[in-house]
């Protein structure tokens, strides 16, 4: 005779078996078969930022012809860009810019947004961090905190915030400062930097108006 424990077990088994069968590869859908029935979850609170100018690096990312002065997007971002550019100056907040391949400053999209002498730069492609001095020239200035703004959303802003944050700074990333060349990859990086494991909670989502410095 079965004793209760051996009949406790065989039904927890029977359980366990029917819980596998059903998340199996056999009867799962991949993202490709779901792609047209997701829905996006709802976008990530906008909050203000007050600004410690001494310890918060200006990430200007890739503001260049080739890209973004062929993306409507990005050419869009450049007023509000400009604001806050000449704010974080007038703070005293450093600056530093990125390009990639062999492009320049001589490259900026719009004079407005060139580098002011004396403002460093560093050069590589979607991570800024990659084979540079970009965490070494935060870390002389005693930088805790980075704004990101820049193009494309998806690559240089994505990649170079969230290894910030990953590399412990404070990410600020406001909305209207970043582009890609559609809407969604904007949304995708943007739930992203919120919500990447580890480093989300690192990332404030905000507008370049609600930054005070």
């Amino acid at each position: 005779m079965r004793s209760r424990f051996d009949v406790l077990r065989a039904i927890a088994g029977m359980v366990m078996a029917t819980a596998i069968a059903a998340v199996s590869p056999a009867n799962a859908a991949n993202i490709i078969e779901e792609w047209a029935s997701v829905t996006a979850p709802p976008a990530p609170e906008l909050k203000p930022v007050t600004i410690d100018s001494k310890t918060t690096a200006l990430l200007m990312l890739d503001f260049l012809k080739p890209n973004c002065g062929t993306r409507a997007r990005c050419m869009a971002t450049v007023p509000a860009v400009k604001k806050l550019l000449g704010e974080a100056r007038a703070a005293k907040v450093t600056v530093i810019y990125s390009y990639f391949g062999k492009l320049t400053a001589a490259d900026i999209v719009d004079k407005d947004l060139a580098p002011a002498p004396g403002e460093p730069s560093v050069t590589t492609f979607a991570d800024k961090f990659l084979n540079t001095d970009l965490e070494k020239m935060l870390k002389d200035k005693g930088i805790k905190t980075v704004i990101v703004v820049g193009t494309a959303a998806n690559g240089a802003v994505l990649y170079t915030g969230s290894e910030a944050a990953l590399r412990g700074f404070n990410v600020i990333a406001p909305v209207d400062g970043i582009s890609s060349t559609d809407t969604y990859s904007e949304q995708f990086s943007t739930w992203q930097l919120a919500n990447g494991p580890t480093f989300g909670k690192l990332v404030t989502i905000t507008k370049i108006d609600m930054i005070k410095f």
